[in-house]
């Protein structure tokens, strides 16, 4: 039979045909498959095979293809393409989610095309009103010189331990830094995550943080920002110059113990440097360790402590983890009764948001939403939180620079007490900037961002600000003549900062913040105190300020001054609300210390006062004060006991084998006696040793009998039974090295058989 030419060639084309769409069917599933396990870096590669090979096909799928590839871009850091991507799909598409304008906006600010990115959030606004994002970033991006407004004060070094991999969230710890890493300094091969193909992250340990830090002390900032012109012409100021890597010691794996084969990190410390949390995915084996949904491995947030060896032991999930949404990203507060982390637990502001969970006596609380203040519907993430209580976070749903940017919020309970604010360039730039830690005054410190190459190279960098300077002038108010040694302190909300003294020339420098209001109190023994205000809103590009402050010899002022200090290590207690009431009229000042636990208030001369120290969690103390006469400078200091507590009783000590309490014990009980009933509310444990030798039961046996004695001492003298807990420890708990196995002097075993008492309440 004779087949037509023409025939034959046309079922030929159609057969290719069929293949190559075939193939091209086949290259979008693979695209497709990679896209729904997460794997973004094959994923990448399959659209971009697909969209190329075949730029007339189905515009279905291209749409598709392109909307999955902006997005895989968009999780794998990278920008540039992101932007490319999400370009073509609203120059060739209308019918897009509203979440397409939202991506290509915030790629744009990353790129630093503010006025670009402007017009996109606008649009996006226009689709998702109740999204606050569009409108927040539409107006922020018309005024972006507040985001500079400090810049010039900031020195931003790039730290030469660094690796090329990803290396973030810096956390202070015995005198060095623990940070988040996915180098392989072993050597050894790593698995890798399927995400991006970078190895899993683990925690190090860089020892000395005094060698890199002391080579940049002698340097000046040579930051510039570029004012005025086009917003998208303006330059990130993104100093990257570092120290010398002469003789740096090299990082190091933080606890072979906490590290395992998937992810750990990021992680913070209880103020004894002893205790961890840190985040991990779910370790539990095979499918139990994974979501319901999407069968993933969540972030879970672990503790561990440190046992006599220095090795981290009794790793334990914390109670309100789930393998169904993560939590990580730990910060604990200074006193460690706040636990801030991230989640994307249900219920929440956006996709990850930050809660705040209780911690007392070792017990959990339950996770609380921080609120519209602090999360937005974009995610907020990498919490910390200064020595005086200043929560640090980053975000992208708040107004920024690009990516994640570097925000504070000045706190009260947990409450914001004036927002939110962009702590700006050059911390913040147009990339992500996250993991920032600092000291109380912001000073110096460290943070982590991606703006050296992009993509996921991160990396650490060091801050330290120069000084803006406020040179503060005591006068007399009639003389003019200069006041010396008079008191100079700093009021911020209520509480009170550093205090100085006037030199011979009646003056004080003081650093000061920009975009601040300030007070400052002047005192001085002879004269009427007086307090002006000082704000640094439209001050701050001035290198050098003054003021002054004139005060009126008065007779007829005296003055009550003091140090409130915790009795468990004599430290100074901040956050102490004292309050100054009157007797005679009832009118009160009230003061709360700062870190340096001090207070000065005023009194009228021959009047009685009542004076009374508080804060939560800790005694409440009121004393009775007379002015006898007039300029008086009356101390009171005060010294309180808080919740969790220990305090070793001085010769609380037992014969071998014993457990009456001696003549020398029962004087130190009866002190213990006094303070119960000074506190009549207070509840406290009796905690009772023994040394090593004899075995744990019997050493058990014998504490306990040990603390019961001293419980019983308690009673006879009138104590509640109520308000006292008996408990022994046997050898669990040893001073010393006095454990199984080492042979000890007699002296050095006694200090073992001991009786504690634990603040259990004090309300």
């Amino acid at each position: 039979m004779k087949i037509c030419r023409k025939t034959l060639l046309m079922a030929i084309s159609l057969t290719l045909l069929s293949v190559g769409v075939m193939a091209q069917s086949a290259r979008l599933r693979s695209a497709n498959k990679h896209f729904e396990d997460m794997s973004y870096l094959n994923a990448v590669r399959s659209y971009e095979d697909f969209l190329s090979l075949d730029k007339r096909g189905d515009q279905v799928e291209r749409r598709e293809a392109l909307i999955k590839l902006g997005y895989s871009y968009r999780r794998l850091q990278d920008s540039r393409n992101a932007e490319r991507v999400y370009g073509e799909l609203t120059e060739k598409y209308t019918d897009l989610p509203s979440e397409t304008y939202l991506y290509y906006a915030q790629s744009l600010a990353k790129n630093r095309k503010y006025r670009d990115s402007q017009k996109m959030y606008a649009k996006y606004g226009e689709m998702q009103t109740e999204d606050l994002r569009g409108k927040k970033f539409t107006v922020s991006y018309m005024d972006m010189d507040r985001f500079y407004q400090d810049s010039s004060s900031y020195k931003v070094e790039y730290l030469p331990f660094n690796s090329r991999q990803a290396d973030f969230s810096p956390m202070y710890y015995q005198g060095g830094l623990t940070f988040v890493s996915a180098r392989n300094e072993s050597g050894v091969i790593k698995r890798v995550f399927n995400f991006n193909q970078t190895p899993f992250l683990d925690i190090y340990f860089q020892p000395d943080t005094n060698q890199f830090r002391q080579a940049s002390l002698t340097d000046t900032p040579t930051t510039s920002v570029l004012g005025g012109g086009d917003m998208n012409a303006r330059e990130d100021v993104n100093q990257t110059s570092a120290p010398a890597e002469a003789n740096l010691t090299k990082s190091e794996i933080f606890s072979r113990t906490l590290n395992t084969k998937y992810h750990e990190g990021p992680m913070t410390f209880f103020k004894d440097q002893k205790r961890i949390i840190f985040t991990r995915n779910n370790d539990d084996k095979g499918k139990s360790g994974k979501s319901s949904g999407g069968g993933i491995r969540k972030l879970k947030l672990y503790y561990a402590e440190q046992d006599s060896r220095g090795k981290w032991v009794n790793i334990k999930e914390l109670p309100f983890n789930s393998k169904d949404y993560s939590c990580g990203h730990p910060a604990l507060s200074a006193d460690d009764s706040k636990l801030y982390f991230v989640s994307d637990m249900p219920g929440g502001y956006g996709s990850t948001d930050i809660y705040v969970v209780d911690f007392n006596n070792g017990d959990w609380g339950t996770p609380v939403n921080m609120g519209r203040e602090i999360n937005t519907e974009g995610n907020e993430m990498f919490p910390y939180v200064d020595a005086d209580g200043t929560l640090y976070f980053s975000s992208d749903g708040h107004e920024g620079l690009g990516g994640l940017d570097v925000f504070s919020a000045e706190m009260r309970g947990d409450i914001a007490l004036k927002g939110v604010e962009n702590i700006g360039a050059p911390i913040n730039s147009s990339s992500d900037d996250f993991g920032f830690i600092t000291d109380a005054n912001r000073m110096s410190g460290y943070f982590s961002s991606n703006r050296k190459r992009g993509a996921s190279d991160d990396n650490i960098y060091s801050f330290r600000r120069v000084c803006k300077q406020l040179n503060i002038f005591v006068y007399d108010a009639k003389t003019k003549e200069a006041i010396e040694n008079a008191d100079v302190r700093v009021v911020k909300n209520g509480v009170n900062q550093q205090l100085q003294q006037t030199g011979m020339d009646g003056s004080v420098r003081m650093c000061l913040e920009s975009s601040r209001e300030y007070e400052f109190r002047a005192i001085k023994e002879g004269y009427a105190a007086n307090s002006v205000r000082f704000s640094t809103l439209t001050q701050s590009s001035n290198p050098s300020m003054g003021l002054s402050i004139y005060l009126d010899r008065s007779e007829n002022t005296s003055i009550v001054r003091g140090t409130i200090r915790k009795e468990v290590d004599l430290k100074p207690a901040d956050g102490v609300r004292v309050t100054l009431r009157n007797d005679k009229d009832n009118s009160e000042e009230t003061v709360t210390t700062g870190p340096d636990g001090q207070y000065e208030l005023t009194m009228d001369p021959n009047s009685n006062y009542t004076i009374t120290t508080e804060k939560d969690k800790y005694t409440r103390d009121q004393n009775q004060i007379k002015t006898r006469r007039r300029g008086e400078v009356v101390e009171n200091n005060v010294g309180i006991y808080g919740e969790g507590d220990v305090f070793r009783l001085d010769n609380i000590y037992y014969d071998l084998d014993k457990f009456f309490i001696r003549p020398d014990a029962a004087k130190e009980l009866d002190r213990v006696v006094s303070l119960l009933k000074k506190y009549p509310e207070m509840t406290v444990e009796l905690r009772s040793h023994t040394d090593s030798r004899a075995n744990d039961a019997y050493n058990e046996k014998l504490s306990e009998r040990r603390a019961r004695a001293a419980y019983d001492y308690l009673v006879r003298r009138g104590v509640s039974p109520m308000r006292l807990v008996a408990r022994g420890y046997g050898e669990s708990q040893p001073v010393n090295d006095c454990v199984d196995g080492e042979n000890c002097t007699e002296s050095q075993y006694q200090l073992n058989r001991r009786t504690e008492f634990k603040v259990i309440a004090v309300q």
